[in-house]
């Protein structure tokens, strides 16, 4: 959206999977909707302009259109929002040295298209090695599992994360739909796995790399990301 305050610093990069399907059986998926407007809220407050771009460009399918959430609500009414929405740009095509930081909403569509970009690792590498931020939350997190760093380490080698857990996974009975189990494979890729009760805030902050758990996690992880492009 806009940033309508006189705020010199580079903007945020917010990034939205195009894929909207789960799995083989069609049931409709996309970002979810509550992992960017709660994020997009606290970074607005601070003054911190923030952009969207998707894997496909355009608009990208929702998920968790939950009106009731006086926060979704607020935005999904927004005309300035809708219109960013509808004309995300293609990741492909994004000058990475424009962003102080990249965030990866979650929404299960994440799972499938957000792992296999090439543009996701390219992104996300010139910006963590540029010293930039890079946050995540509950799916999100899927975009870190194939991001090496220019040395050849995958980003989250040896780093402190939380993702949506195997546990959450099992409990919405899409476990054997998912591509992979996201904590599991975070795991395999070197990373120390933080996971909190199912459903309860979890933010994990390690350096310039901020993650959070779910959904409940959303808020929590755009304070950390404000916190850290204000230090």
């Amino acid at each position: 959206m806009p940033n309508t305050n006189a705020n010199p610093k580079k903007p945020v990069l917010f990034v939205l999977t195009s894929h909207g399907t789960k799995g083989d059986g069609g049931q409709p998926t996309g970002f979810y909707l509550g992992e960017v407007t709660h994020p997009l809220a606290v970074l607005e407050a601070a003054g911190i302009a923030v952009e969207f771009a998707s894997i496909k460009g355009g608009e990208p399918p929702v998920d968790g259109l939950d009106l009731e959430d006086k926060t979704n609500r607020h935005y999904w009414n927004n005309e300035a929002f809708r219109a960013a929405i509808r004309t995300t740009t293609r990741l492909d095509d994004v000058d990475p040295s424009r962003y102080a930081a990249i965030f990866f909403a979650g929404g299960h569509g994440a799972m499938w298209d957000l792992p296999q970009s090439s543009a996701v690792e390219r992104a996300t590498r010139a910006i963590f090695e540029a010293g930039g931020a890079v946050a995540a939350v509950c799916h999100g997190p899927a975009a870190l599992v194939n991001v090496k760093l220019s040395d050849g380490r995958y980003l989250v080698a040896g780093r402190n994360v939380s993702a949506f857990t195997d546990s959450e996974e099992r409990a919405v009975g899409l476990d054997t739909t998912v591509p992979f189990l996201l904590a599991s494979t975070l795991v395999e890729r070197g990373a120390i796995h933080h996971p909190a009760a199912d459903w309860t805030s979890k933010v994990v902050v390690d350096g310039r790399l901020i993650t959070g758990q779910n959904p409940q996690s959303a808020t929590g992880v755009g304070e950390a990301l404000r916190d850290a492009l204000s230090a």
